[in-house]
């Protein structure tokens, strides 16, 4: 493949993997966490198209850390930047097992249990994330903006993930966090995703 098609499909890949962890967390597991015994007995085809919603993103997310190692094999960190996206897919792989469960629990305790150990290993996933972001920051080099809010993101991913293990009164501090996360995340990725469609393998 040419640099321009590997920088279109990493921007596709991108977004695929934006609408379907949106749909997935803030229409699905939100659901479920304010209403869980209502949200898996009487909108459990919902549950099911999140969990698969999940599944998509690991799989896209593959897909990206294979074009984006293409795209910058000839970086000395090329390799250990896909392999630390690699590892978060698959423990996010992981994580999705703790779901399909939760279709089969009768109490609100025991959903929310399920839901939990997701969460939890996924933070673990996103602490390698993280650093991913961090080396792929280093790479990619330009457009300059792009690679600082990338950097941030990561950096921030590892402090939500070592936030949550170290301190005991985390949800104290938790709309912090992921504010702090989610907008350099939010900026970094998804103009990253603009960008390779638009201008990326032209410039590369």
């Amino acid at each position: 493949m040419t640099p321009r098609t590997l920088s279109k499909l990493t921007g596709i890949s991108y977004l695929v993997i934006f609408f379907a962890a949106i749909f997935a967390n803030f229409f699905v597991l939100e659901a479920i966490l304010q209403d869980p015994i209502g949200t898996i007995q009487q909108n459990h085809q919902m549950v099911r198209f999140g969990i698969l919603a999940f599944m998509i993103t690991v799989v896209f997310d593959v897909v990206v850390a294979w074009t984006l190692n293409e795209l910058f094999k000839d970086h000395p960190l090329s390799k250990l930047s896909t392999y630390f996206r690699m590892m978060h897919a698959a423990i996010m792989g992981i994580a999705i097992f703790a779901l399909p469960m939760a279709l089969e629990m009768y109490s609100s305790e025991a959903i929310l249990k399920q839901i939990d150990i997701f969460n939890t290993i996924w933070l673990i996933g996103l602490f390698f994330f993280g650093i991913h972001l961090i080396l792929l920051s280093v790479i990619l080099q330009r457009p300059k903006w792009i690679a600082i809010f990338l950097t941030l993101a990561g950096l921030m991913y590892m402090a939500d993930t070592s936030a949550h293990f170290l301190m005991a009164d985390y949800d104290a501090y938790a709309d912090v966090f992921l504010t702090l996360v989610a907008i350099p995340s939010m900026v970094g990725e998804m103009s990253l995703a603009i960008w390779l469609l638009v201008k990326g393998g032209r410039v590369l």
